[in-house]
């Protein structure tokens, strides 16, 4: 809401935007990180309803989280034009543990979301990133994407499973076959886009990829 008053509206219109992208041609949206739900939950009902009164069906967004552990990292991603409201920065910074904070305030946040805009027709998807090479917050990019694919899934009010696949095995060793963990019955409806950005650090030791089987099947 601040953001559109600065720019002399009184009212955001992201979501018309994103309308307007999206018969141009766009198949999804990515967000900024999330730290702050409510103007994420305003725009995907604004987004949701816009769709409806068009007669179009909404495009995936996938929402972007990134944990962070110092005031530094936190300094920059409110340079970036994140929203994080004071009371969580403090609530972060002042923890014993800063990483463990803030992926528990992430996860929080993401419940909310699914819970603030269940029903309303908007497949969600998420991202996890690492703003810094700092090796706290790259070891919590793990952490936060493992505990929000689950948040997520959960949703989903079906069984899931997870299929690790080995891209590029170590070296001297064979390919080895796929693995597959089966995980217990989740709640919701969503679907997931869902991806790890690194800051930069490629994963070579392979690819996580969810896929999804219905009760019964």
């Amino acid at each position: 809401m601040e953001a559109a008053q600065a720019r002399g509206k009184p009212y955001p219109t992201e979501h018309q935007n994103m309308i307007r992208k999206q018969n141009a041609g766009a198949k999804w949206f990515i967000s900024q990180a999330v730290y702050d739900p409510e103007p994420t939950i305003r725009l995907l009902r604004d987004y949701a309803a816009l769709c409806r009164e068009r007669g179009v069906t909404p495009r995936k967004v996938v929402l972007t989280f990134a944990p962070v552990s110092r005031q530094k990292t936190m300094t920059f991603i409110k340079w970036l034009g994140v929203r994080v409201p004071e009371e969580a920065e403090k609530k972060i910074l002042a923890a014993e543990k800063p990483v463990d904070a803030s992926v528990d305030l992430l996860c929080d946040i993401l419940k909310k979301i699914l819970n603030e805009t269940l029903g309303i027709g908007v497949p969600l998807g998420i991202s996890c990133e690492s703003v810094s090479i700092f090796k706290a917050e790259i070891d919590g990019v793990h952490e936060l994407f493992r505990r929000l694919q689950g948040i997520l899934l959960d949703s989903r009010g079906s069984p899931w499973k997870v299929h690790w696949i080995e891209v590029m095995p170590p070296p001297g060793q064979e390919q080895k076959q796929d693995k597959a963990i089966v995980v217990a019955p989740p709640t919701g409806a969503f679907t997931i886009l869902a991806s790890v950005a690194l800051g930069g650090v490629l994963v070579a030791s392979g690819t996580l990829m969810a896929s999804f089987v219905r009760r019964g099947r």
